[in-house]
This record gives structure tokens, sequence and C-alpha cells, in this order.
């Protein structure tokens, strides 16, 4: 399956802007495919995996908060044949709410267990989670607080609505998350390498930073099939933010996609938006050849203007003019920081913007 043409849009999406279908289908031994349906810039629905085993069933990325989405996961668990009672297990692949919305819900009401990677944390709540010592399970260290003016401008940032000052969004994203099930504690946190059965076998858990801190893949080496989150996608790449991660996320993605070729084996790729695929490394190569094209993009463009300029300028050149924005501007940042850092940029702050020139 590939991309499709919508008549009422007149162009082509892309798989992961797909409204979700109500196809249910075994996508590997033991693991059966449900879509969810999401409204969020750029996807259309989020793949919901459910695990059997002699226990009963986990679900991987089990939709969005609220009552709407939790509606439309009962009605697909329904439809496939799986009880919510059986429900022993939710694996959240990252920290992201169409990915661990239903997860809080879930314990609730199948005291399942909630299973992430160690550094699990929400964006919005740079908190230690609760109940967790920071010296067993220490989280990542955050570069980009909420609490500070953009490098590009126009306040804080604000990556679901613009507007609201910082403090007020995380008091309502916790309003909206907590009320009433919708903010996951992890019970279980893998590190890197871990082994956890799920489906009659064991799986490896692979950390992959670079869209968040705490993305979590899980590798199965005997049949060969990679969970893989939001970290490889058939059509699009996912968002790396500058802001609020790592101080070089884009490093980190590399680090990530380069871990991809070591999985050896691997014959098909369950992700969390879009449609399972095989030819991982193929993937991972055009992935990769994407990000090294953005980068190269902004070494042209700063030798053609030659001068230094705005991270908002250089976004400009770098999207194109329907994706303009602060996830864009957060993009562009993140690429730039990654080639200032690797001493091929420079930057200085000039009237509260941050300017930079690329060698």
């Amino acid at each position: 399956m590939g991309n499709y043409r919508s008549a009422a849009m007149g162009a082509y999406r892309k798989q992961e802007q797909q409204p979700a279908s109500d196809e249910i289908s075994e996508v590997a031994p033991g693991v059966l495919r449900m879509q969810l349906p999401i409204q969020l810039p750029g996807l259309g629905h989020v793949n919901c995996y459910a695990l059997e085993d002699e226990r009963g069933f986990a679900l991987v990325d089990p939709g969005l908060p609220g009552p709407t989405a939790w509606a439309a996961l009962e009605g697909r668990l329904e439809q496939a044949g799986v009880p919510l009672a059986r429900v022993h297990t939710v694996i959240v692949t990252h920290s992201h709410p169409d990915h661990f919305g239903g997860a809080a819900r879930l314990r609730h009401e199948s005291s399942a267990d909630i299973v992430s990677h160690r550094s699990f944390r929400l964006w919005w709540d740079p908190s230690e989670p609760e109940g967790e010592d920071p010296e067993e399970n220490p989280t990542p260290a955050f570069s980009g607080p909420f609490d500070r003016p953009v490098p590009w401008g126009g306040g804080s940032y604000r990556p679901q609505r613009e507007g609201a000052p910082p403090e007020a969004l995380r008091d309502e994203m916790r309003e909206r998350l907590q009320a009433p099930f919708g903010t996951p504690h992890p019970t279980r946190r893998l590190d890197d390498a871990e082994v956890i059965r799920l489906a009659r076998r064991e799986w490896v858990a692979v950390h992959t930073p670079g869209h968040t801190p705490d993305h979590l893949c899980l590798f199965d080496p005997v049949e060969g099939v990679l969970l893989s989150g939001d970290h490889v996608l058939p059509t699009i790449t996912p968002h790396i933010s500058g802001i609020g991660t790592t101080a070089d996320p884009l490093a980190e993605f590399f680090a990530s996609l380069d871990r991809m070729h070591d999985l050896e084996g691997c014959r098909c790729v369950l992700p969390a938006h879009g449609h399972p695929f095989t030819e991982l490394d193929d993937r991972v190569r055009h992935i990769r050849q994407h990000h090294e094209e953005r980068l190269e993009v902004l070494r042209r463009t700063s030798e053609e203007l030659g001068r230094p300029a705005s991270v908002h300028e250089l976004m400009q050149h770098l999207f194109s003019e329907r994706a303009w924005g602060s996830m864009a501007e957060s993009e562009t940042y993140a690429h730039l920081e990654h080639l200032r850092l690797g001493g091929q940029a420079e930057s200085h702050w000039e009237q509260g913007l941050l300017y930079y020139e690329v060698a």
C-alpha cells in the first residue's frame, strides 16, 4: 500500500496523512495492526499494534488521550476480538500524546503495566515522574526550557498553541492529560538492549533518541520484526525539534539511524504511522540523505546571502511556505545548531534574535 490521491484535495497524500482505516490485519506472527484516528499536523492516524500471548495482549501506542480517542480504541479492540480485561501491557514508544494517550486509562481499566524507555518524560512537565528516584532513573538534560524566548523571536516556544504563556500552557496540558486518565506513569522502564517477552518471544529494546530523547524501538530477532515508532517512517521523516530536547538532537537522530543497520535479519518494519514495509536499510539511507540535503541547503543559502541570517529567514529557504511556522523554525534551529556544534557555523544574538553564518 502506498500514497493515495484525494479527490477533495486534488493531491497525493503521504501514507502517514491517510485517515484511519477500520481494517484489522495480522502484520507479523501474533501481531495485529489497528489504526486509530488522529488529527495532527501531517498525520491522519496512529498504528496501534496488539501482540498476543498466553497472558492476553500487549498494546503498542494506544492513541490520543480523551473520550473520543478512547471510544475509537474500544471499538478497534472489540472489532479485533481483544477483551479490554486481557490487556496486560502497554508499550509507549515515546512521549508524544498520540502514542501515550490511552495508556493511563488502560492501566486503570485492566491494571496493565505501562512500559517505556528509561528516560521517558513529558515535554510539558520537566519534573521527575512521580515516585521515581532521579538517581536510579535519570532523565535527559533538556537544553531548551519553555520559559525563555526562542532563538527566532516571537516569545517562548509554544508547540501546541500560539498565544499562551508557557506556565499557562503547562497547566493546560496537565489539566487536559490528567483528567481523568491522561498522564501515564511507567511501571517498567527499559534500558537499551534489555529484553522483554511479548507475543511468545523476546524483543530487544533499542533506544533511538532524536525525534524525542526517550524514543524506544523494539526488535524481534527471531521473526525479524521492528516496532519502529516514529523513528523510521515509510514516507516522511519525524520532526527533529531544536527546542526542549538535547543540545544536538540531529546528531542523536543520525546515530540512532545508524543503529538500524545493525539489526541483522530485519524483514518487517512496523511504524507508528503509515504502512508496514520491508527495506529498512534503504529507508534509513533516504531519511539520512534528506537531512544531509537540508544541511547543504543551509550552507548554500548562507553563502549566497553573504551575511548572517536569522533562524526565521533561513527557515524560509529550507521549507515550503505552507510549512512555515514554529515547528519549521524549531527544526531549522536544530540543523543550524548541528552545524555550529560541528564547527561549520557561527552564531550571535542581535536584538533578541539568533543569527547564523554557515561556513
